[in-house]
């Protein structure tokens, strides 16, 4: 799921996917950790994650441990059939994210309810086209939508969902879940809901004989596989101020700074233009050619590139660099769209966040290409460009005045064990 961070100038969004069960009264893994870690001890801290099949921190720099699976696969006739036992007023529903009625619920339900900032200044704004995106891949089983009603007035209250991935780790692609999307009612938050549809999710994603997950979290739990940093690139500096997103720079003015953040009319790129449907095997080439060079990194074919990369309007914009000469593809930039609701501002009720997704370049410079990526997001009136050091983002941050945030996100394999810790840089993949 996602969470916030706190950027050294701007105040903005990040992403996290998973809640640790040790408590589930907040949704934010972040303020959920904060609240844990002001309470208890760090051994109990992480009680549960030492029940769990993941990297423990007193296995760190040990190489004798194999790299792989940390438990093996039980017989799926041992798979828990039933679904765990909920508090009685409560029971479980499989949501059908294809029906308008339940799609609108459960957007209600997170706009309402899902990861806010510390100071309550903003809130996700999952758009329903965009979580039709990002619970449909290829292949996604319908009975990872996991939801919780009130058996008396059928009122969705708790939400989580998982979607199968291919994820490559090193030589060996892994067939994994990624969990999102974990959202329990404000009003309802005592109730231990959280750690029981975390259980309910897993032993759906094990019937499927999947047994592998990769996650993101905003805090440390046993044991990152790598961590990685929120960058922000102001686009409409004078909101972003205006709405506590931003504040003005030490001896800077309002003028001064829009002056430093402004972007030219037009892309810069010979051949830069939107990605077309007859576009997707030439960007699958590329992208699958690119992501070899990281350690961990989807193993996207055809239809996920068509599914994850091809346009949707306010969902995600891919653009590519075209040779004239020999038509050959041979850059590509992506950005997702994630707004967030400005909570109690009298002028502005969303904030535009574009997110920067994969890059890949091979004639056009990187620093040249996400340049571009700026302007054309720019042009779609968003206020905020992020982008995590994932890839070789960390070539092009400072040079295009991008801004840290003082945020991590942290990356996680569940049930499966890296021997090293990686580099940020060594890392191929982004969780939405």
């Amino acid at each position: 799921m996602a969470g916030y961070s706190e950027p050294n100038e701007n105040h903005v969004t990040s992403g996290d996917n998973s809640e640790s069960p040790e408590n589930e009264s907040e949704v934010s893994i972040d303020a959920l950790a904060r609240k844990v870690q002001e309470s208890l001890s760090l051994a109990k801290r992480h009680k549960f994650w030492e029940t769990q099949p993941v990297g423990q921190f007193n296995e760190l720099g040990d190489t004798s441990l194999p790299e792989g699976p940390i438990e093996q696969p039980t017989p799926l006739s041992e798979v828990k059939q039933e679904p765990y036992n909920l508090p009685s007023p409560y029971e479980w529903i499989t949501c059908d994210i294809d029906s308008e009625e339940v799609c609108a619920e459960v957007y209600n339900l997170l706009t309402n309810n899902y990861v806010e900032d510390d100071e309550n200044m903003f809130r996700f704004n999952y758009s329903k086209e965009f979580l039709r995106w990002a619970l449909r891949p290829p292949g996604y089983f319908r009975s990872w939508h996991i939801g919780v009603r009130v058996k008396s007035s059928k009122k969705l209250v708790a939400f989580i969902t998982g979607i199968p991935a291919r994820i490559r780790v090193r030589n060996t692609v892994v067939l994994m879940a990624e969990v999102n999307f974990l959202c329990v009612h404000k009003k309802l938050r005592s109730k231990r809901l959280a750690p029981v549809m975390i259980k309910e999710v897993t032993r759906r994603v094990h019937l499927e004989n999947i047994w592998q997950a990769a996650y993101t979290a905003g805090v440390v739990l046993p044991t990152p596989v790598t961590t990685c940093q929120y960058w922000h690139r102001s686009l409409n500096p004078k909101k972003l101020i205006e709405v506590g997103f931003s504040r003005l720079g030490a001896r800077m003015t309002m003028s001064r700074t829009i002056k430093l953040y402004k972007l030219s009319d037009q892309t810069a790129t010979p051949g830069f233009r939107k990605m077309e449907p007859h576009d997707v095997p030439a960007v699958t080439r590329l992208l699958r050619n690119y992501l070899q060079q990281f350690a961990v990194a989807p193993d996207f074919d055809v239809d996920d590139v068509e599914h994850w990369l091809l346009p949707k309007e306010d969902v995600v914009e891919s653009y590519m660099v075209e040779s004239s000469e020999t038509h050959e593809i041979t850059d590509f930039c992506s950005f997702y769209s994630l707004p967030s609701s400005i909570l109690g501002n009298q002028n502005h009720s969303v904030l535009k966040a574009a997110y920067s997704y994969y890059n890949v370049s091979t004639k056009t410079p990187l620093l040249q290409l996400m340049s571009d990526a700026l302007i054309v997001a720019k042009k779609k009136d968003f206020d905020v460009f992020n982008a995590l050091d994932v890839m070789h983002n960390e070539t092009f941050l400072k040079e295009l005045k991008f801004g840290p945030g003082d945020g991590k996100l942290h990356y996680y394999l569940y049930n499966y064990r890296l021997k090293h810790v990686l580099r940020s840089s060594e890392l191929g993949l982004v969780l939405l």
